[in-house]
């Protein structure tokens, strides 16, 4: 399903609340469905299209009941390969079942960390979380960012890895391009009137004259936890930042 996109991007009320953000070029928003809740139909990949509004491809599925849903596409889904949803099916590239029946070492993405909200974790292009263990009704999943993580067994995940794995290295090619992407210029601290940035002024070019890095608003960054979900500090089995 196409849905249009209106309104302003990275302002709320006029006011800019996310920096260097822009509508960019006029697109539509493909719907995906990350819930895979057909449970037990099966689906036929009817083509694997690009997706402007995230980083991986998408998977066009046509269920038996002929209704038509996007999919983030893993690596290694193609084109007539059928998929479908369910603890029973096999743990094969593209099928979305729960954590409890996937083999351990077997890498998943769109991950759910609510059973039947849909998956939330790891699905940018190129991306995936790996079974590590499996105890007390939770699995360990080890996250792209290096932490270990519980989440509940009865959670759904998707197997394979997110594909379209090298656009990380796209060339943009010129500053036109970004524009189209929705990125507006960003412009360094150092650069900037010392009314404007707390890194700004100085004669020439000078370093940034603190101990620390400040962001815009002279709060310390780089290094700075900014963590605030608290109560979920229980489910982290290893922080990533422990190597």
């Amino acid at each position: 399903m196409l849905v249009s996109l209106k309104g302003h991007v990275g302002r709320s009320n006029g006011t800019v609340s996310v920096r260097h953000r822009a509508r960019g070029v006029k697109k539509l928003f493909r719907v995906v469905d990350f819930k895979r809740e057909k449970i037990g139909v099966a689906a036929v990949v009817a083509s694997i299209e690009y997706d402007p509004n995230r980083s991986g491809n998408i998977a066009l599925l046509v269920y038996k009941d002929g209704e038509k849903r996007y999919i983030i596409a893993p690596q290694g889904l193609k084109v007539g390969m059928t998929v479908a949803s369910g603890a029973d099916v096999e743990p094969t590239v593209g099928n979305f079942l729960p954590l409890r029946v996937i083999p351990l070492g077997t890498i998943v993405h769109n991950v759910e960390l609510t059973p039947g909200r849909g998956g939330v974790v790891a699905r940018g292009a190129g991306v995936g979380a790996t079974i590590m263990s499996k105890d007390g009704g939770f699995v360990n999943l080890k996250l792209p960012s290096g932490e270990i993580h519980k989440i509940n067994e009865d959670c759904s995940a998707t197997v394979g890895v997110v594909g379209n794995a090298d656009h990380k290295n796209r060339s943009f090619g010129k500053a036109g391009r970004k524009r189209h992407l929705g990125i507006r210029p960003a412009v360094r601290g150092v650069a900037m009137h010392p009314n404007a940035h707390p890194h700004g002024g100085g004669e020439g070019r000078s370093g940034i004259g603190m101990a620390s890095p400040k962001t815009p608003w002279g709060k310390p960054t780089l290094g700075k936890k900014t963590r605030v979900r608290r109560r979920t500090n229980k489910f982290i089995v290893k922080d990533r930042r422990i190597k």
